[in-house]
């Protein structure tokens, strides 16, 4: 098998089966390795320059949605195409890395694979792309709709007061939204935290409603 059949086998268990023949070209047009990372809470992705003659490097989580590892995955080519023309001259997520990310994504909008609430969700978006996907709540709402949640539901559809487990087993009680983040506090040393709406909570671990 060769690799770029190798690649397509990889690229089709993570994103939708219609986008696998681009991406695989990508990966050698713009010879990058592409890792598949575990969970982590602090990012979806990353993208590293070369460094004395390696590759390029790209990261995805891998517990990532078909929808959501692809948009990801597109965002850190966007930077490493942008590198590629503007080296260090530009900033990471300024007008010419918009510019690439809205080029690099509209083939698969031609593709016509996103379901209709997904498409009409990132078609805002890429109007005004955030530095990460998962900031921008209207998008990540959407895509969240398409994960293998298991009984999870999301912190803004717990009532205030409302006492959950995240993390290690540390647990907070649900306060007021402040601004686009809910302030919770977590119980034993009543420290305040902020939280995303849609930070996931397994229905296990709510503990009380007060």
């Amino acid at each position: 098998m060769s690799q770029l059949e190798r690649n397509k086998s990889i690229l089709h268990k993570y994103i939708p089966s219609p986008a696998v023949p681009l991406i695989a070209e990508w990966i050698y047009h713009f010879d990058f390795k592409l890792k598949i990372k575990k969970s982590r809470s602090s990012k979806y992705g990353d993208y590293r320059p070369p460094l004395k003659h390696t590759n390029h490097h790209i990261s995805v989580n891998r517990d990532l949605n078909p929808y959501s590892f692809l948009v990801t995955l597109v965002h850190e080519i966007a930077h490493l195409s942008n590198f590629r023309k503007n080296g260090d001259r530009v900033k990471p997520h300024g007008d010419e890395w918009k510019l690439e990310f809205r080029r690099l994504m509209q083939p698969f909008f031609e593709l016509g694979f996103f379901p209709e609430d997904v498409h009409r969700a990132l078609t805002r978006y890429l109007l005004n792309p955030a530095a990460s996907s998962c900031s921008d709540i209207g998008l990540l709402r959407v895509l969240k709709k398409y994960d293998d949640v298991n009984g999870s539901i999301f912190l803004e559809e717990l009532p205030n007061g409302a006492t959950f487990v995240f993390g290690k087993g540390r647990k907070f009680r649900k306060g007021e939204k402040i601004r686009k983040r809910f302030c919770c506090s977590e119980v034993g040393s009543g420290k305040k935290y902020l939280f995303s709406p849609l930070c996931e909570v397994t229905v296990e671990n709510i503990l009380s409603i007060l």
